[in-house]
C-alpha cells in the first residue's frame, strides 16, 4: 500500500514492542541542549555520512554523555539528602512500591494454564489455548433463535442521510488519541495529523466512498487481540485476561465521524452515566451517599443490588444490536454502516511466542473500538428502557448497574425482573459476581433475609466497591476514606 510506504519512508519505522521508559526527571537545561546538539548531528549524518559529520556527531555525543553523567550524579545526591530527611519518608515508601511493581511478571506472562487447570510450557499449546479460550468467548453462541425481539427491522427507515464533511472528518481527527498502538495495517494516526488538510481531503473522500457503497477496506476487518491481565485472580488463567483489539486507527477515525452523527440522532435516558458528556463516575457516587445520607437520617433501611454481566461486551447479541438501533429510529444507512463494521471480521491473538492464527468473530462488540462505547449504551438503554424507573432507585454506568429499594422484597423482585429482561435478549447476569448489601439503619429490628437471583443466594456484602468507591452499610466513608490514602501510596 503506497499509504504506508511513504510513511515509513518519512517517519521510520518503530519495532512495536513494549520498551522501559528512561528516567528523565533529572535532566537539566545543559543536559537537553547536549541531547539536542546529538540528535541534529545524527539527522545531518543520516543524510550525508561524510567525515566531517562523522566527527561531529562523535563529539557531540560524547559531549551528551558527559551532560548526562554529571546531571545524573548530581541529581541522585540530592535525592539522597532529601530522603535523610522527614519529608523524605513519602519518596522511600512510593519507590518501594514502584520497584514491587516492577519485579512483577504480568505484563508478558509466559505459561498459562488449560481448562482442566494444567499448566501449558511448550509455545505451539499456549499459542493453541489462547486461541481456543478467545475463540470460544467470541463465537459462544449468544446468537440464538430464542432471543426476544419485540418487532421486526424496519428496512425501509431511510430517513435523511448527507454526504461526509470534511469539518466531521477534521473534528474526528481532533478527538484522536495519539501514541497508540497500532492495527495489522501499520499505520498511525499520527500520519493523518502531520499531513493536515492534505490528509482531510482524502480521507473525506474514502469516507464518502465507503458511505456510498456500504463497504470499507478489508484490510480494516482484521485486528491483533492483546490480553491485558484484570490485576486479579490467576495471572496464568486465560479467564482473568481481557481481550483488548488493536484495530486501524483509520477505521477508528471512520467509526469517530459515525458516533457523532449517532449521538446527534439518538439519546438514553438520564439513568446512564457511562460515556455521557456531562456525566461520570463522581454523580453516580454523589448520588448513592445522598441516598444513603438521607435514609440514615430518617432511620429507614436501604436495599442495594450490584449487577454483573458476564462478559458484557464480548456477548452482546449482533441481532440485538440492530434491533436497539432501528428502535431508536436511526437510519437504515447507518445500521447498514455499522453492520459493514461487524462483516467477516477476523483477529488474531498476540501471545508471548507470536501471533496465533487469524479466527472469525461472530458475536459481541469490539473491545478497543472508538464506537462501542456508545452502540453498548444504546443496546442497554433499549433493553431495559421500560424497567429502569427513577434515577435515585436505578443508576447504570455502562455495564455497571445498581438497583436500590426500601425493602428486601422489592429489591428482590427487582433483580429477577431485571434478569428475565436481560435474559431474554441474549446477556446473562454473574451469580456469583452479582452481590447485596443491606444498610439497616433503622432504630428497630430491620426485614432480615437472602435476596435470591434465580433461584441462587446473591452474595451479601458489607462493604461494596462501586465505580472505585467504597460504600459501607452503615453509610459511613471511613473505608473509602482509607482505601484512597492506599491508592495514593500506589501511585
Amino acid at each position: 500500500m503506497c499509504i504506508r510506504k511513504i510513511a515509513s519512508e518519512e517517519f521510520g519505522l518503530s519495532q512495536g514492542n513494549r520498551r522501559e521508559v528512561k528516567d528523565t526527571w533529572w535532566w537539566n537545561e545543559d543536559v537537553q541542549k547536549a541531547i539536542k546538539e546529538k540528535k541534529d548531528c545524527y539527522k545531518r549524518l543520516h543524510h550525508d555520512k561524510c567525515a566531517e559529520n562523522i566527527e561531529k556527531y562523535r563529539i557531540a555525543k560524547k559531549s551528551a554523555k558527559r551532560a548526562v553523567s554529571r546531571a545524573r550524579g548530581q541529581a541522585f545526591d540530592n535525592l539522597y539528602q532529601r530522603l535523610d530527611t522527614k519529608q523524605g519518608e513519602k519518596d522511600i515508601y512510593r519507590m518501594a512500591k514502584i520497584r514491587e511493581r516492577k519485579t512483577r511478571d504480568v505484563n508478558q506472562v509466559k505459561c498459562i494454564k488449560d481448562e482442566a487447570n494444567q499448566l501449558l510450557v511448550k509455545n505451539e499449546e499456549i499459542k493453541n489455548r489462547w486461541k481456543e479460550y478467545f475463540n470460544k468467548l467470541f463465537n459462544g453462541g449468544n446468537e440464538s433463535s430464542t432471543i426476544e425481539l419485540d418487532e421486526p427491522f424496519d428496512d425501509n427507515n431511510r430517513g435523511f442521510v448527507r454526504r461526509i464533511q470534511e469539518y466531521e472528518v477534521k473534528e474526528a481527527l481532533k478527538r484522536m488519541k495519539v501514541g497508540k498502538a497500532m492495527g495489522p495495517d501499520g499505520i498511525p494516526i499520527e500520519v493523518w495529523r502531520c499531513l493536515g488538510d492534505i490528509a482531510i481531503v482524502w480521507l473525506t473522500k474514502l469516507f464518502n466512498t465507503i458511505f456510498r457503497t456500504n463497504r470499507m477496506p478489508d484490510e480494516w476487518r482484521r485486528s491483533t487481540l492483546v490480553p491485558i491481565f484484570k490485576n486479579k485472580g490467576d495471572v496464568q488463567s486465560c479467564t482473568n485476561y481481557r481481550g483488548i483489539k488493536l484495530m486501524s486507527h483509520t477505521m477508528k477515525l471512520w467509526e469517530r465521524v459515525i458516533e457523532h452523527r449517532l449521538r446527534k440522532l439518538t439519546s438514553v435516558t438520564q439513568n446512564q452515566f457511562g460515556f455521557m458528556p456531562g456525566r461520570s463516575t463522581m454523580e453516580v457516587i454523589f448520588l448513592l451517599r445522598q441516598l444513603m445520607e438521607r435514609f440514615r437520617e430518617q432511620k429507614k433501611d436501604l436495599h442495594m443490588v450490584f449487577i454483573d454481566l458476564e462478559k458484557a461486551y464480548d456477548k452482546v447479541p449482533r441481532s440485538v444490536m440492530w434491533w436497539a438501533l432501528e428502535k431508536h429510529k436511526v437510519a437504515t444507512k447507518y445500521i447498514n454502516l455499522i453492520k459493514d463494521m461487524y462483516t467477516n471480521v477476523v483477529t488474531s491473538v498476540r501471545t508471548s511466542d507470536g501471533d496465533t492464527d487469524d479466527f472469525p468473530i461472530n458475536i459481541g462488540l469490539h473491545q478497543g473500538s472508538a464506537l462501542s462505547p456508545y452502540l453498548f449504551a444504546l443496546v442497554i438503554d433499549e433493553v431495559t428502557r421500560d424497567i429502569q424507573g427513577d434515577i435515585l432507585w436505578c443508576m447504570l454506568f455502562a455495564d455497571d448497574v445498581v438497583l436500590i429499594e426500601e425493602s428486601r422484597s422489592g429489591v428482590s423482585q427487582k433483580l429477577e425482573l431485571w434478569r428475565q429482561t436481560l435474559e431474554a435478549k441474549g446477556f446473562r447476569l454473574s451469580r456469583s459476581k452479582t452481590e447485596y448489601m443491606k444498610c439497616g439503619f433503622s432504630a428497630m429490628g430491620y426485614e432480615d433475609g437472602d435476596v435470591s437471583l434465580d433461584g441462587q443466594v446473591v452474595p451479601k456484602k458489607d462493604t461494596f466497591r462501586y465505580l472505585g468507591s467504597m460504600l459501607q452499610k452503615d453509610g459511613d466513608i471511613d473505608e473509602d476514606v482509607s482505601h484512597r490514602i492506599k491508592a495514593g501510596w500506589l501511585k
